[in-house]
């Protein structure tokens, strides 16, 4: 039987890696992307994420319906959403209306017209908030939910949400991923904001000083090909409970000023570094770390990737994407 996955947010940065693990897996697998605005190539696929495409405004149920009803997927995996805090913050009406209302209206299209679909609900680690504040130790799936931004705010409801739908029937497991970075990762998150600098610093298109906010933060960083290796997992592994929730962590903890000196090893010219107000983030939380026993458990999933190959992969796509914006 053909599988049928179903992806919104493809053209994300998580989602292009996840349609691309996807068409490596090897099985029978039609993989099409919900992309809102989307505009397929001559041939009916998508440019970006070599997927086929429909179009969908996960706030329009009308459009959802349709276009659950037209591919009936035998897996749906929720990407789509606001997710970088600043832009979240700077809108929050227009954040709860894509986090939250869309996934209600998605996991209610894929009830109706596809019931027997795997959903898969990625949420964040950003859910535990100021819990992570409390605690100095690794945070289980139990952990109080407790959000500090607009963005954590929004995920935590469409994740309760979730949570009550699948008492209703929804075939759901919440994915909860700590911090997670690699290559096509956008500047409104801090390794790439590093690696892109240090880009910029090596082509000569910036002074040698690289700007930064706080430096103490301690995160559970990962690999973006080890969060979407546990995605994959998630979606076929046969006897994964409805219900289920899984946080997908290292349960290493990692400072931030460690990953820029990391990057500055790699660096191809001296870089000083400077000190930088506007990149101070409000509500900043000192420590994040997760258990993901659960997750290695049920999914048989560990992280693979090593970081210093994360970090040298970033920073290579980096210098990539600055020289091409130069010789464009």
């Amino acid at each position: 039987m053909t599988e049928r996955i179903f992806v919104t947010g493809a053209g994300g940065f998580v989602g292009r890696h996840l349609v691309h693990a996807l068409a490596a897996y090897g099985a029978e697998i039609r993989i099409v992307a919900g992309r809102h605005g989307a505009s397929p190539g001559a041939s009916g696929q998508d440019p970006v994420a070599a997927c086929e495409t429909v179009d969908l405004d996960i706030t329009d149920p009308g459009q959802v319906r349709a276009a659950i009803r037209s591919v009936r997927p035998t897996a749906v995996v929720h990407l789509a959403a606001i997710a970088a805090l600043q832009e979240a913050r700077l809108d929050p009406e227009r954040t709860f209306r894509i986090n939250l209302i869309g996934t209600m209206t998605l996991a209610g299209a894929v009830m109706r017209e596809a019931p027997e679909a795997r959903f898969l609900f990625v949420g964040t680690s950003e859910v535990y908030g100021g819990t992570f504040k409390a605690r100095t130790s690794a945070l289980d799936e139990a952990a109080l939910l407790d959000p500090t931004n607009p963005y954590a705010a929004s995920k935590a409801a469409a994740d309760l949400l979730v949570g009550q739908m699948a008492r209703d029937g929804l075939r759901s497991v919440r994915l909860r991923p700590f911090n997670h970075t690699g290559p096509g990762q956008t500047t409104a998150f801090v390794v790439p904001a590093f690696a892109a600098q240090v880009a910029r610093i090596e082509a000569g298109l910036q002074p040698p000083t690289l700007q930064v906010g706080n430096l103490d933060a301690l995160r559970d960083f990962l690999d973006v090909r080890d969060v979407v290796d546990a995605y994959v997992r998630a979606i076929f592994l046969p006897d994964l409970a409805s219900g289920t929730i899984l946080n997908i962590a290292s349960g290493v903890p990692r400072r931030i000023g460690d990953a820029l000196e990391g990057l500055r090893a790699l660096a191809r010219r001296e870089i000083r570094i400077e000190p930088d107000p506007a990149r101070m983030r409000p509500n900043d939380t000192p420590l994040a770390i997760g258990d993901a026993s659960r997750a290695r458990a049920a999914l048989g999933w560990a992280p693979r990737i090593a970081w210093e190959t994360t970090l040298a992969d970033t920073l290579d796509f980096w210098r990539e994407t600055v020289a091409r914006e130069g010789s464009g």
